[in-house]
């Protein structure tokens, strides 16, 4: 679809309130569920096991399919492989023709899906019927799957009930426990007709052949019992080498899917099933039944073969990280997906799927990092999604609008800082105190759900300079990267920092020849830009060669600590980013570590009134720092330090993000103000200077008596008196 038309859809699926209720929910109760499910077991030490198990089957890909398929034949079934979709559609529609199959049942496969093996069935006129009730209520919805694991999650009991009217011509009560009754009622005669029996499966042996089948119904085990004949369709990643890799796979797979302990069905199949068949004259004998086995690349080895893509043989398709994206709860796997949702089915959509969809439904993603803390198989998604819009790049070149600005103006300090002025100027006629509450015309939108800021009229690095600083106590020297938001929007923040640093016996310097960190143009896939800011950045800072850099912005420390990949093939610049990369410090960390080691206490600002506090996603996510501002406000505050709910949830800024989708910034900006609001505080922190954008804009448009400001405005009011 079109750019128009994807706007159009994701408009769509946030004004349907059927779907938006049962996501919210399952995306509030999931994380609970999930915690209670990994009780007594080390989270961190299963995927550990799941990514090296992974690893281990890419490292030795083809001597693992080998193996699994002398094993495989050696138990007596039939092996194919398959290299493309239209291979694997050719051999069954042969074996179905061979066979005279006129009903195949066919039980939950995303490869399936993936070959769209239901549409090629239906030309070939054989009746293809789904058996998993979440599949089967799509088939007959005429849908696709919204989620990997429960593909009809978008709809409700009613809707379901009138398409289960709608497709057996009788009346339907929207029980839950009626409609399963139906289900399998109706789905029984299926499987006792079937000529052939088609399912996925979850972990392939190698060693000995094995083939693992989870599910919560029992129509997994019919599907590959009941037909004369059945097909597995077993994709390269599912290989494990031994029958003991599958134990972690077992436990962590429906713990992180659905948050339960284990599924109701494990299935193992080990070669073709057998039954006992009674003939016309009243004998008995015992048929050996037909069992095919079709191993699938469909872009797999090139993706094993990918240096950087290939850690996707490491999902699981447990679908974790789609159940904790908060843009897939906003609009759902049938924006966000396409047979593989979120930010994971971007990825896989580029090799095994549409690239020019996987190339859409990349840029929904907010690289907020959810996905990485559940992740079974230790995937980077976030980083993943970059690395393609890297590739993409490379490929088919930056749009026109990002070329100019990321190639010609940021990437050129001197230029960028002059257009930083001019904008100045040029917003006084929308400007409105502190922020810019309303723009004409096509930009309207920008400031039809928020306020913007306003570039501030003296930028921090004008203001460096007449900031007064005691004598240093601490011989440790000091640099301040600013980034662009506290240099030209909130230098008051800039302030705070180097006042409150400043108090704490550190003498700061501020290195007027800093730029944009590269968050922009890295986080669009423009590494080559990036790479030209990071290089004005190293020479301004080893032109004082400080001990510490201190950065009040998480993406900014982030950048920082990415800086060496830039220069492999650059020994100076490398040298460089080595060297600054370890002494990178984020601000509230830094200050909180330095209140313990010299005994420092903060004077109360209780009388202020309440306080709570916002985790950026880059902060604790890709940090990992969580616990240090809470540290800092508890010892301001005491008892009037108050959690919000949802406190790391994505306020929706994400940079560019909110310009790109403001309607999905929008919805989830709306969720972190009646967070805020609920909490009772009057006063929000925050330790990133883009979130206190998002947030101060919500506040201003939406209402509230609440103030926000950045941790070290808190710091630099506490230590006033010890100055």
């Amino acid at each position: 679809m079109n750019t128009k038309e994807f706007k159009e859809k994701i408009n769509e699926k946030l004004n349907d309130e059927i779907q938006k209720k049962n996501l919210t929910k399952f995306y509030e109760d999931y994380p609970k569920a999930r915690q209670k499910a990994f009780e007594g077991y080390d989270f961190e030490q299963l995927r550990n096991s799941v990514k090296n198990i992974k690893q281990n089957t890419v490292d030795k890909l083809e001597e693992l399919a080998d193996k699994f398929q002398k094993a495989v034949e050696k138990n007596g079934a039939v092996f194919y492989r398959a290299v493309s979709d239209k291979d694997v559609v050719d051999y069954i529609l042969k074996l179905c023709k061979e066979k005279d199959v006129k009903l195949v049942v066919k039980s939950k496969s995303m490869l399936s899906e993936e070959v769209e093996l239901a549409q090629h069935f239906k030309e070939a006129g054989i009746e293809s019927q789904e058996t998993d009730l979440g599949e089967w209520i799509i088939q007959i919805a005429k849908h696709k799957p919204s989620h990997m694991v429960m593909p009809a999650i978008h709809l409700n009991r009613q809707q379901v009930a009138d398409y289960f009217e709608k497709q057996l011509g009788k009346n339907m009560k929207p029980d839950i426990e009626f409609l399963v009754h139906t289900a399998r009622a109706e789905l029984r005669e299926k499987f006792l007709k079937a000529d052939l029996g088609i399912s996925g499966c979850n972990i392939a042996v190698a060693e000995n052949g094995a083939m693992f089948i989870l599910t919560n119904e029992g129509n997994g085990r019919l599907t590959s019992s009941l037909p004369k004949t059945h097909i597995v369709l077993v994709g390269y990643e599912k290989l494990v080498e031994s029958f003991e890799d599958a134990i972690p796979i077992l436990r962590i797979l429906p713990r992180n899917a659905t948050a339960q302990t284990l599924t109701s069905y494990v299935n193992i199949i080990l070669g073709p099933s057998q039954a006992i068949v009674e003939h016309t004259d009243g004998t008995f004998s015992i048929e050996k039944k037909e069992l095919h086995v079709i191993l699938v690349d469909h872009g797999r080895i090139e993706m094993a073969r990918d240096p950087i893509f290939k850690e996707l043989y490491q999902c699981i398709r447990c679908s974790a990280c789609t159940n904790v994206c908060p843009v897939y709860a906003l609009v759902g796997g049938h924006v966000f997906g396409n047979i593989y949702t979120g930010g994971i089915g971007a990825l896989l959509n580029a090799f095994i799927g549409s690239s020019q969809t996987a190339n859409q439904i990349q840029n929904l993603c907010i690289t907020c990092g959810s996905c990485t803390q559940v992740c079974s198989g230790s995937i980077d998604i976030p980083n993943l999604i970059i690395e393609m819009r890297k590739k993409n790049i490379e490929k088919e070149g930056l749009p026109t609008i990002p070329k100019v600005v990321f190639q010609n103006i940021m990437s050129n300090r001197s230029l960028f800082h002059n257009m930083l002025k001019l904008a100045r100027l040029g917003q006084k006629s929308f400007k409105n105190g502190q922020f810019i509450r309303n723009l004409p015309l096509y930009f309207s939108k920008y400031t039809k759900d928020r306020s913007l800021p306003a570039i501030a009229d003296v930028p921090f690095r004008d203001i460096f300079d007449t900031i007064l600083q005691k004598p240093a106590k601490n011989q440790e020297k000091i640099a301040f990267f600013s980034g662009c938001l506290i240099d030209f929007v909130y230098p008051e923040t800039g302030e705070a920092v180097v006042k409150s640093l400043n108090a704490l016996g550190f003498s700061v310097e501020f290195p007027k020849d800093q730029t944009c960190c590269g968050t922009p143009m890295y986080l669009t896939g423009d590494k080559e830009s990036a790479k030209k800011v990071a290089m004005q950045n190293l020479e301004a800072l080893e032109s004082i060669d400080p001990d510490y850099i201190v950065i009040a912005c998480p993406t900014g420390v982030e950048m920082w600590e990415k800086y060496p990949q830039f220069f492999r093939d650059d020994p100076k610049y490398l040298q460089l980013a080595q060297k600054y990369k370890n002494r990178i410090r984020e601000y509230s960390s830094f200050v909180d570590e330095q209140l313990n080691k010299q005994n420092i206490k903060l004077n109360s600002l209780k009388n202020n009134g309440i306080a709570t506090y916002h985790d950026s996603c880059h902060l604790k996510r890709v940090l990992g720092i969580h616990t240090q501002p809470r540290d800092i406000i508890a010892k301001a505050f005491n008892t009037n330090f108050v959690e919000m709910e949802h406190a790391d949830q994505c306020c929706g800024m994400a940079g560019s993000y909110s310009l790109k989708f403001p309607e999905i910034s929008k919805e989830l900006g709306d969720q972190k103000h009646k967070s805020i609001i609920k909490s009772t505080a009057n006063l929000v922190y925050v330790g990133c200077p883009a979130c206190m954008l998002q947030i101060k804009g919500l506040i201003d448009k939406k209402g509230g008596n609440v103030k926000v400001m950045h941790i070290a405005q808190l710091v630099n009011e506490a230590l006033k008196e010890n100055k």
